[in-house]
């Protein structure tokens, strides 16, 4: 099954991650990269879309697009997560590409108008991208085939704060708008990523297989690892962006609720993703008024890197 995508990224290891895989499978249609803050200032992260599409020989299209949230005021990008570069602070090579005209809201807007029902948007960066391309034309809700978000927590927890994973905590505001929508959306929580975890020998195995772009890869891997060690104490990292795709392609790999969803815009709990089952009953109705949703709750880890490795291998 051919799945056309636009994928809203802010490479980031494990961005850069989930666009090799993006260029890899042969059932996944790239359209094309939007690019936001958040792992990485905003030229960053288009300087490093169009280098990983370059590295695997391929030409996507790259709009550049949000550099700071809605509303709240930005934080630093975490570059002691990522590196300052994105990719572990490794060397780089030139990119010779150069972004689209067109702004990342405007290229989603108009590739979605182009293919009504066809296309997936498949967000893993803070959300300014989406909430944009909606208040720009509010009709490509019922155009989409679906949106898929990897953000948010519903039991895990956060990440960045005891509550708040890291995309949604970057702009609550956007993330409320885009989560609260109405299209088809799944959401891909840190009850999901945290089953998985790509090891060293996964990493090996990737970087043989995919040239150039498997340096880039294996080497910003290395920095990232060491995060995850000292931060949770586990040998690898969690491929946090590689679930959005493995759910696009893979969703029997998942567990899913339906039900309601809000963010918290402010206050200690700013970001939090606060989660009502369908049908479930609470002391007031406020916690259902928004449109249905699924959000993953949790993940068979073992199978999704699986998944990964062959993709990339």
């Amino acid at each position: 099954m051919n799945h056309p995508i636009i994928f809203d990224t802010d490479p980031g290891v494990d961005d850069a991650q989930a666009i090799a895989i993006a260029l890899a499978h042969p059932d996944i249609e790239l359209l094309g990269l939007t690019t936001t803050y958040g792992n990485v200032d905003i030229a960053t992260a288009t300087h490093n879309a169009l280098l990983l599409s370059e590295l695997a020989g391929q030409r996507i299209p790259v709009a550049q697009g949000a550099a700071g949230p809605l509303v709240k005021t930005k934080y630093p990008a975490p570059a002691f997560i990522h590196g300052e570069n994105g990719l572990g602070n490794i060397e780089l090579p030139p990119v010779k590409g150069q972004a689209e005209a067109t702004s990342a809201a405007q290229f989603i807007i108009d590739q979605v108008n182009a293919r009504p029902g066809e296309i997936s948007l498949v967000a893993v960066g803070p959300l300014g991208n989406l909430a944009a391309a909606l208040q720009l034309d509010p009709g490509i809700v019922d155009k989409v085939k679906q949106v898929v978000i990897m953000g948010g927590s519903i039991k895990e927890g956060g990440n960045v704060t005891p509550v708040a994973e890291a995309n949604i905590f970057n702009d609550p505001h956007a993330a409320f708008r885009v989560l609260t929508a109405g299209w088809p959306l799944t959401m891909v929580g840190l009850d999901a990523t945290h089953r998985c975890v790509l090891r060293p020998a996964d990493m090996d195995i990737i970087a043989v297989g995919q040239g150039r772009l498997g340096d880039i890869l294996a080497g910003s891997y290395a920095f990232y690892s060491d995060f995850y060690r000292g931060a949770l104490g586990i040998d690898g990292c969690c491929p946090h962006d590689s679930c959005a795709l493995a759910w696009l392609l893979k969703p029997e790999l998942f567990t899913t609720a339906r039900g309601h969803l809000m963010v918290v815009t402010e206050g200690d709990a700013e970001g939090q993703t606060i989660f009502a089952p369908e049908g479930r009953p609470f002391i007031d109705a406020r916690w259902s008024r928004t449109p249905l949703v699924d959000v993953c709750t949790g993940a068979d880890g073992k199978a999704v890197v699986e998944w990964i490795v062959e993709t990339l291998k």
